[in-house]
């Protein structure tokens, strides 16, 4: 009797222990469990096309009449490539602008002498940091334009100079193709010998340079 009575205590307890392992499992799911998506890092590797406008402001100097402040806006189209590896986004960008950026001064010049640029363009190489979607990077090239020298009265002088440009900016990838950007570039363009067609001295140079601050739109291929 007291063996059977030993028999029942020990499956009782074998059952409660198995009954208390299947209590502390969690229930099963009422649907089935799906496995996370996985997203792929944005790629920025591949060719673009864009929009970009701003404005610049910057000064320009005659020998005769000395610095003068210069402003206005520009606007015009971009293309460029980038090849991406690891987080280093190594790139090249060209761009071409219309540009409103003049000034004058009656400083020794009582007719007033004036410098307008009226077109831009730069050819740069970019390099970036891909943080995902967002790409701060920093740039620097060639920059190409105008340099139009005038005074009431006189023929005045223009010419087509390659200067040196540098800045940084930040581009936003917004949808699969579609990126955003804003930018700063300091340009120089150099100098232009205006001479008797400003009606000043022969030699006098008039020298051109902005900052410019702009943004822009680019669709990726």
């Amino acid at each position: 009797m007291k063996r059977v009575f030993l028999s029942c205590v020990g499956l009782l307890a074998l059952a409660g222990a198995a009954t208390a392992a299947d209590m502390s499992q969690p229930p099963p799911p009422l649907y089935p469990v799906k496995a996370p998506i996985y997203v792929p890092a944005y790629s920025w590797t591949g060719f673009y096309v864009g929009l970009n406008g701003g404005g610049g402001l910057g000064s320009s100097a005659w020998n005769s009449t000395g610095s003068f402040d210069v402003s206005g806006g520009v606007i015009g189209g971009t293309v460029g490539y980038n090849y991406q590896v690891g987080q280093a986004v190594f790139g090249v960008e060209g761009d071409v602008d219309w540009s409103d950026i003049n000034g004058s001064t009656t400083n020794l010049c009582a007719l007033g002498c004036n410098t307008n640029n009226t077109w831009l363009a730069t050819a740069r190489g970019r390099l970036g940091y891909a943080a995902d979607r967002f790409m701060p990077y920093i740039t620097g090239g060639a920059a190409f334009g105008d340099i139009r020298a005038t005074t009431p009265g006189f023929a005045g002088a223009s010419t087509t100079n390659v200067g040196w440009t540098v800045g940084a900016g930040l581009e936003f990838a917004v949808a699969p193709r579609w990126s955003v950007k804003a930018e700063y570039l300091y340009v120089d363009l150099g100098s232009l010998n205006c001479g008797l067609g400003c009606g000043a001295a022969a030699l006098d140079n008039v020298s051109f340079h902005t900052n410019l601050v702009r943004a822009g739109v680019n669709f990726r291929f």
